[in-house]
């Protein structure tokens, strides 16, 4: 499995796709800005060029004839899946926590969710859900990724959308993510916690749902 993850990394993403989360994370120093989108980029932009990658090198081809089991081709493939998303999170809070520090004297006024750690958790959330949405679906075939590509980002945008307008228009909320963070730290901590169970929850979730499917999948 581990050589299968290294084959991945090294021959079928493109490098660029490395830089890219650090390069998206300096949107976080934007303040007051729609940080949700940050990590969405991911979701419209990596996952289509590195599945578009593998199947223009045909790799499901490539891969089956390697002395490996189908389990363990799906638990390497979402294993890079996992890995890009938490640079693409990870980084994007390395910078909010930058952005934090530059701002710190500044009264900025956030009209969205600020880059809390409450934040995050629901960013991990978002993940979860792509997740959910996109592997069972591509391991239908393991070959055609568009429709199960824009159910995962409808699903994952949907999410954010609805967080961030109830942000929006529930004050309480507002208060919890944009005013008196401090004060709730406990309440920040614990969305985190859940979001990053939710994530690992329903990635297990979708990891089995995809084997199931993949084991009846013919490749010729």
């Amino acid at each position: 499995m581990y050589n299968l993850v290294k084959k991945d990394l090294k021959l079928g993403i493109q490098p660029f796709f490395f830089v890219f989360p650090l390069l998206l994370g300096l949107l976080m120093l934007i303040p007051s800005w729609v940080y949700f989108l940050v990590p969405l980029y991911f979701c419209w932009l990596t996952i289509p060029n590195m599945f578009s990658n593998f199947k223009t090198q045909n790799d499901l081809m490539f891969t089956a004839m390697m002395p490996v089991t189908k389990k363990d081709m799906v638990k390497a493939r979402i294993s890079v899946i996992v890995i890009l998303e938490i640079m693409h999170i990870g980084w994007a809070a390395i910078f909010g926590l930058i952005h934090d520090l530059l701002y710190a004297n500044i009264n900025v006024g956030y009209y969205f969710f600020a880059p809390t750690m409450g934040f995050w958790g629901l960013c991990m959330a978002m993940m979860a859900i792509f997740n959910i949405a996109f592997i069972p679906m591509y391991y239908k075939t393991a070959y055609k990724y568009g429709g199960a590509l824009a159910v995962a980002v409808i699903a994952a945008m949907l999410f954010a959308g609805i967080v961030q307008w109830l942000g929006i228009r529930i004050s309480s909320w507002s208060e919890l993510f944009n005013v008196n963070v401090a004060d709730h730290w406990v309440f920040h901590g614990t969305l985190l916690i859940a979001g990053i169970a939710i994530f690992a929850a329903f990635t297990l979730i979708a990891y089995g749902i995809a084997v199931k499917r993949f084991l009846k999948v013919e490749i010729l």
